[in-house]
């Protein structure tokens, strides 16, 4: 049977010209990062002084505080956005207006309002007036009220994509709605909600870098000691990036690991083909 369905497999020339292109995509990429990589080696930034700063124990120590701080006020701005946007979520799909206005009204505010401009108000409120833990929690606060918004989408999208059979059989045995919500529902939404969870919780890690602006401790914050004090700008922020891509890359092979684990491919693939082994027609018996 043809796989292809869509389109028409490429001829000899096209697969040429294909090739040509990502020849001299490749080759456009590699002289734009060899470019970059003289341009800094002239001013200095390749010399051994400039990163010898990240082999010395008391400046590692220093860069794992950053992470530390950065992986708490991730981790509290995650643990609240979860609560958060359980409680706006369900709140969307009530049937009481009272409750589903109020909801869909917080929750359209916080999605729209920027990260940074939470992060600075509550700054100006609270945070310039309580040291060093005040930006701390001003960064929770903003990180919560904006990924609890995003994340009640994601849970009133989950408890929906629920087959509809799942609720009106739970109700023609007498449950009340929340019931039905937290017993049969939710456990069946948290295996569709997981991906998206999990993303989430990157872009939140990821979004902790905007306390830079408020003074808040983190990666971003231990940064500026440093290349104030060795004048190395380029390489701080190279090895910085690259601790962000790290507990990123851990993040996402904990989504794709619980994907697979309580999602499953494999349990689709078979539903579909039992689905087509039931459409074929069998042998007609009187």
């Amino acid at each position: 049977m043809n796989q292809s369905v869509l389109f028409d497999a490429p001829g000899p020339k096209t697969i040429q010209r294909h090739r040509i292109y990502t020849v001299v995509t490749l080759a456009v990429l590699l002289a734009a990062v060899g470019l970059v990589a003289f341009r800094l080696n002239e001013r200095g930034q390749f010399a051994g002084d400039k990163w010898e700063v990240f082999v010395t124990p008391a400046y590692v120590e220093f860069i794992l505080g950053g992470l530390v701080d950065t992986l708490q006020m991730a981790g509290a701005a995650i643990v609240g956005a979860m609560v958060l946007g359980l409680v706006l979520g369900i709140g969307k799909i009530s049937d009481h207006q009272i409750i589903r206005g109020p909801s869909w009204a917080i929750v359209e505010f916080f999605r729209a309002v920027p990260v940074l401009m939470l992060m600075i108000f509550f700054f100006s409120i609270y945070g310039i007036y309580n040291g060093t833990t005040g930006p701390f929690w001003c960064v929770v606060w903003a990180l919560t009220l904006y990924n609890g918004a995003v994340l009640a989408e994601v849970f009133r999208a989950g408890l929906l994509a629920v087959p509809k059979g799942q609720s009106e059989a739970a109700y023609a045995i007498g449950m009340r709605k929340s019931q039905v919500i937290w017993i049969v529902l939710l456990p069946q939404a948290v295996k569709i909600m997981i991906p998206a969870i999990i993303s989430q919780c990157v872009v939140t890690l990821k979004d902790t870098s905007l306390g830079y602006a408020i003074a808040a401790p983190g990666l971003t914050a231990v940064a500026r000691p440093i290349y104030l004090e060795f004048q190395n700008h380029v390489p701080v922020y190279l090895v910085i990036a690259a601790v962000y891509i790290v507990v990123n890359l851990l993040l996402t092979a904990i989504a794709t690991w619980v994907q697979k684990r309580f999602v499953g491919e494999k349990k689709v693939l078979q539903v579909a083909a039992v689905g087509e082994q039931s459409a074929q027609p069998g042998p007609i018996t009187n």
